[in-house]
């Protein structure tokens, strides 16, 4: 029979299990959200026009009469909105149900903390979208943020299956090769959330060069001017088409980068049973990613590959996560599980 602290772990393990998948399910209605131009459907927050509920267009007129309403958008902004709130209800959870196994050893209670404090973040950066009118900055920032939430999910179910078994010790500390391919990681997904914030996804026709030339005419002040005023509305951007070209070139440059990162860290650890195949999945992820990259820019970014490249960039994510557990935890036959679960990925 289980106690009472084990039927509190399995409830836990199950919920950041389940915080992981929706975590995904609310990055990708996010980013649908916004590809269908529904980041402004709602022009107030938390509710749409003062209401919880999308109101009629009479109400709408009333609250908001320089914001018409459209229905649709409105309902997408709002169902975004929905699914954002239950997974602040599931951080909440989390710590009420692991609040009595605080001070239990290796519990990671400030692993928690630490989710409970970026959810937080989190919200406000979802209104700051709506009030600031879709700053490039904080759209950016609300995806960054939405990532972190979900790795803190997953790492934080990791932990919590680690102390179920009552393991303990045997971490080994990263170098710098890891610490390089995850910071160049970090900032590749920040210049995917700048392509997008400022509507770049499309300046560049044609891959492997930019509008037919290999290094086109590019504005990288006015691309990277990271003081953009606040105030006008950013839906479909306010760069000139010089700017949002180096923004492409920057993001192409640093997928490139990335990739020499990867693959020098799979090369570095490939001997390694514990991470070689959970590494070898990275690189898959990070092909898969580059090939939806070129599809997008190809076949002028239809909104299902669009998407799919969000959810590519997830699963990137997960796996570069995935791998570096394997590589901090895992030791002799305890790798063997690392390598296994890879393989089914």
């Amino acid at each position: 029979m289980q106690t009472y602290q084990e039927r509190r772990l399995h409830w836990l393990i199950w919920i950041t299990l389940l915080g992981t998948l929706l975590t995904t399910c609310v990055i990708l209605v996010g980013a649908w959200t916004r590809l269908v131009d529904a980041g402004l459907g709602c022009p107030d927050w938390p509710g749409c026009y003062g209401r919880l509920v999308v109101p009629g267009s009479e109400h709408a007129a009333l609250h908001h009469p320089d914001a018409p309403l459209e229905p649709f958008k409105a309902w997408v902004e709002m169902a975004h909105r929905y699914v954002a709130s239950f997974l602040g209800l599931m951080v909440l959870s989390v710590l009420a149900i692991g609040w009595p196994l605080r001070k239990q050893v290796g519990y990671p209670w400030g692993l928690s903390i630490a989710l409970l404090s970026v959810i937080l973040l989190q919200g406000a950066f979802g209104a700051f979208t709506v009030t600031l009118k879709l700053w490039p900055q904080v759209v950016t920032l609300h995806l960054l943020g939405g990532l972190s939430v979900l790795m803190l999910f997953f790492w934080l179910h990791c932990r919590l299956r680690r102390v179920r078994k009552g393991e303990a010790g045997n971490v080994r500390k990263a170098g710098l090769l890891w610490y390089l391919a995850g910071g160049l990681l970090v900032l590749q997904l920040a210049l995917g959330g700048w392509v997008t914030s400022n509507y770049a996804g499309i300046a560049c026709q044609g891959f492997p060069t930019c509008n037919t030339q290999w290094w086109p005419t590019m504005d990288l002040s006015e691309g990277f001017h990271l003081t953009q005023t606040v105030g006008p509305n950013y839906l479909h951007g306010q760069l000139h088409a010089d700017a949002r070209t180096a923004i492409h070139m920057v993001h192409r440059l640093g997928a490139l980068l990335l990739g020499v990162a990867l693959v020098a860290l799979w090369w570095r650890y490939r001997s390694i049973k514990a991470v070689s195949a959970p590494l070898s999945g990275v690189l898959v992820a990070y092909g898969f990613q580059v090939a939806l990259g070129v599809a997008n820019v190809l076949l002028w970014l239809p909104l299902w590959l669009a998407l799919l490249h969000t959810a590519g960039a997830v699963v990137l994510v997960l796996s570069m996560g995935w791998a570096w557990w394997c590589w901090r935890y895992q030791y002799g036959e305890k790798a063997s599980f690392c390598v296994r679960q890879a393989q089914t990925i």
